[in-house]
């Protein structure tokens, strides 16, 4: 079964193709835009992985993994997932930045680095990226390859749009409960707040592991906590922000009324957690970021 998801024809003009995975929940409006290549993580319970991309009703997933006593299976892309990704791109001597969750939370990176060996007899060349973080923060990394690219940016400077942007991003995120994480094994620094988890909701920030940085008793007090985090980063001199959630949609809507306040538009997008990263997280997820340097000049759509 194939882990690559159709998209619009690559603009021709774009001398390098970006490419992710589908960890970054971009909206289908930015995908589309720059003709983004994803390559599908695989999740399911019970040895029925199927590609992230066909869970499209995620209400139901997250039922499931509410109800389920097992967690679900997660798995990363196949090396020959990206070679069939690679392939029609570099054999037309087009350049592929492909840009990757972090490797210290998935082998995603290394299948592609892989796959990159296996396609280097053509004349196009692949350069993978770790983003060294996940979701949104994968997101805005991929829109600034993206952006460079359709500028007529060559390899290394879409490269280097992506490592800039890696370099002033910030991500703050509050989780209802660790029990995922801890049962996932991806608990990493946050092992230290088990003892609290149940009278908690923790903050943590999303780089090559989980790592807490806070703490608040209630959900109440981790969206104010949430909405002071993004005054903070446009004092700072914040451009663009993003929001993403799971099964939290009113708290997201919230936190993105609260955001356009502060930062006088609206989000580069807001969108929901998928399975993947759903199944480690759990539900009620909360993502807010920034990076310091503009991505787009308007937002992405919300959903």
């Amino acid at each position: 079964m194939s882990a690559a998801r159709d998209v619009t024809p690559p603009d021709e003009r774009a001398s390098v193709a970006v490419v992710t995975d589908s960890t970054s929940y971009l909206p289908r409006s930015l995908v589309d835009r720059w003709a983004i290549r994803e390559v599908s993580l695989y999740v399911g319970w019970d040895g029925d992985l199927q590609p992230e991309h066909r869970y499209d009703d995620l209400d139901a997933f997250y039922a499931r993994l509410r109800d389920s006593p097992t967690l679900p299976t997660t798995s990363q892309p196949s090396v020959g997932d990206f070679v069939a990704c690679f392939e029609p791109l570099v054999s037309t001597g087009r350049d592929v930045v492909s840009i990757h969750l972090a490797s210290g939370l998935s082998g995603t990176c290394d299948a592609a680095t892989e796959a990159a060996r296996v396609v280097a007899e053509h004349p196009g060349h692949v350069e993978v990226v770790d983003s060294k973080t996940g979701a949104g923060g994968l997101g805005c990394l991929v829109v600034a390859a993206a952006r460079a690219a359709e500028q007529g940016a060559g390899l290394n400077a879409v490269v280097g749009a992506a490592r800039h942007a890696r370099e002033r991003l910030e991500l703050l995120f509050c989780l209802d409960t660790l029990e995922y994480l801890r049962r996932g094994g991806r608990i990493g620094a946050a092992q230290a707040m088990l003892g609290t988890a149940l009278r908690v909701k923790p903050l943590l920030t999303f780089g090559t592991e989980i790592t807490p940085v806070g703490r608040v008793r209630t959900r109440r007090r981790a969206l104010r906590r949430m909405g002071a985090y993004l005054n903070e980063l446009k004092d700072a001199g914040a451009t663009d922000w993003i929001v993403q959630h799971a099964q939290a949609r009113s708290d997201a809507e919230q936190l993105v009324a609260e955001g356009t306040a502060i930062f006088g538009g609206g989000p580069l997008f807001c969108t929901q957690v998928g399975p993947v990263l759903g199944a480690h997280l759990g539900s009620g997820v909360l993502v807010g970021g920034v990076v310091r340097d503009p991505l787009v000049a308007q937002a992405g759509p919300r959903a």
